[in-house]
């Protein structure tokens, strides 16, 4: 593997917290979906779908058994223990899940919604959300928070790459729904030349940890709909693969 095609975090998890975010490189699939597709729901060819899981498989821990527990995400708060899926369980159908079991990894799969990685300051528990506007406006993040069962101000987070405040686009009733939640929200909305607002989803995102106690939240730096050769994204090419961040505890 290169760095092109998989990104640590940088944050200051405990070190028995390992975390690794895909990028749409060194896979299997081809065309729109080339390469590492991870989305099963897309279009992909499946056993292309298959190879890519099981070549991110082995790059969680190394190890038998620790394998990611894939989610049928359907923009929404329901938050599921990964600890309680095995291998070849249906996939839950959720947008976050949270694990207190070492070796099980949580995984959420994103091409421009927002992907947040969670842990304690204890290394005791780690949870990922799949976080788009729509459930991030109906409280995936505090749903997801209330099911780690940790005070906030013990927890961390961290933002993967997501479609950037100069791309994401959204109409006036997009703008409304989040002001009407929190009037602090009108901040993360700039007017676009089109007459809609530019979004941006990394501060609506903070805005929620921190109502939830948690002001350490890093990442938020990158862009989906502009890094082409790095990310894929909805919003861009209307059809396109999916990329993974996941987060375990390191059974070691």
């Amino acid at each position: 593997m290169s760095s092109k095609e998989w990104i640590v975090p940088d944050w200051p998890a405990p070190p028995n917290v390992r975390s690794l975010l895909t990028t749409r490189n060194g896979g299997a699939s081809s065309g729109v979906y080339a390469s590492l597709n991870l989305g099963s729901h897309v279009g992909d060819d499946p056993r292309a779908v298959a190879a890519n899981r099981a070549l991110v498989s082995g790059w969680v821990a190394g190890e038998p058994g620790c394998a990611p527990v894939w989610l049928e995400q359907v923009h929404g708060t329901r938050v599921i223990d990964a600890a309680t899926w095995t291998e070849g369980d249906q996939a839950p159908r959720a947008d976050a899940a949270f694990s207190r079991q070492p070796g099980v990894a949580c995984v959420v799969m994103t091409a421009d919604c927002l992907p947040v990685l969670f842990c304690d300051d204890a290394g005791t528990v780690v949870a990922a959300a799949h976080a788009g506007w729509r459930g991030l406006l109906a409280g995936v993040l505090e749903e997801t928070i209330a099911a780690m069962g940790v005070a906030g101000r013990e927890l961390m987070a961290y933002l993967g790459p997501a479609i950037g405040p100069q791309a994401f686009e959204v109409g006036e009733e997009v703008r409304s729904a989040f002001v009407r939640r929190d009037g602090n929200a009108a901040t993360a909305f700039k007017p676009s030349e089109s007459g809609k607002w530019l979004a941006d989803i990394y501060l609506l995102a903070r805005q929620r940890l921190a109502g939830q106690g948690i002001d350490r939240a890093f990442g938020g730096s990158l862009c989906t709909a502009s890094e082409a050769d790095r990310f894929f994204s909805y919003r861009r090419d209307g059809q396109s693969g999916r990329m993974a961040s996941m987060i375990w505890l390191d059974s070691a």
